[in-house]
């Protein structure tokens, strides 16, 4: 028992000591949102400031001469709904296809989808320059819109195909006796039914177009079709002196909606990500 009881202490203590690691670089991000320049970096750090401002805020909202965070704000809002809109409907079409309907090479399709898994996607940045290029489609955010209505995320289509086929059959069926088509199936079966796994879908297409900065650092060029990762990696400027202040505000501006996203839909993230897995 005593042998119990030191482990589960040991095991806490870990815990309570990497969840510290974690969450100090927020820490230090929240206080240094409320310092001045000289505070943030001094020798007698402290998380509480001793001046609080506000004045980073104010500066950081208007950090480009032209447009103010703002737009930016909205341009990635726009990006990450879209682009979370078109992974739900395509890739669970994909899915409803491959474990509900029969066509021919349906097992060659699946092991394609698994295949382009293993496919590194900065492996495909060249090819898919080009092709965008030629259709005239850079500095646009078509480069990432239509491809999300395409079906062109593995992950998230073999994730929901784990996630239905552990939904009986026998819907379907009963459903094909009234008189469903497919599509109604799909619409009025299958969706309720799997809308955990849809909303880890949503999260992490979310999650993973609000932080992405390669792919949008090469296909926007212009300013006004600047998302928030691009606009703050131009705020650090190595010529001149960087206001670390405006650039610590916007930060914490730009994680609120991953955080406020996850812990709004977490119950739904874990069923659809804990479920899918159980799957086979």
């Amino acid at each position: 028992m005593r042998k119990r009881r030191r482990n589960n202490l040991f095991s806490h203590l870990f815990l309570t000591a990497g969840a510290f690691v974690m969450i100090f670089p927020l820490l230090w991000l929240l206080s240094s949102a409320f310092k001045n320049n000289g505070e943030i970096f001094s020798a007698n750090f402290s998380f509480i400031p001793r001046q609080v401002t506000v004045e980073n805020f104010k500066n950081g909202w208007n950090i480009n001469p032209q447009y103010t965070f703002g737009h930016f704000l909205a341009n990635t809002f726009f990006l990450v709904g879209s682009l979370a809109l078109g992974n739900i409907l395509s890739c669970s079409l994909t899915a409803f296809a491959i474990t509900r309907m029969r066509f021919p090479f349906k097992r060659l399709v699946f092991r394609l989808v698994l295949l382009t898994l293993m496919v590194p996607s900065q492996v495909l940045l060249i090819p898919t320059y080009l092709i965008f290029s030629r259709l005239h489609w850079l500095d646009t955010f078509l480069p990432f819109i239509i491809p999300a209505f395409l079906s062109t995320q593995s992950f998230f289509v073999y994730q929901l195909i784990q996630y239905m086929r552990g939904i009986p059959k026998e819907l379907d069926e009963s459903a094909k006796i009234d008189g469903c088509s497919y599509f109604r199936i799909y619409v009025n079966i299958m969706m309720p039914l799997v809308k955990p796994a849809l909303c880890s879908v949503a999260i992490f297409s979310f999650i993973w177009t609000w932080n992405d900065f390669l792919t949008q650092l090469i296909y926007l060029s212009s300013v006004r079709n600047y998302t928030v990762s691009l606009i703050l990696n131009s705020v650090v400027d190595g010529t001149s002196l960087t206001n670390w202040g405006a650039l610590m505000a916007l930060t914490l501006i730009s994680v609120l909606p991953c955080i406020i996203i996850y812990f709004s839909a977490q119950r739904y993230f874990v069923e659809g990500i804990a479920t899918s897995g159980l799957k086979g």
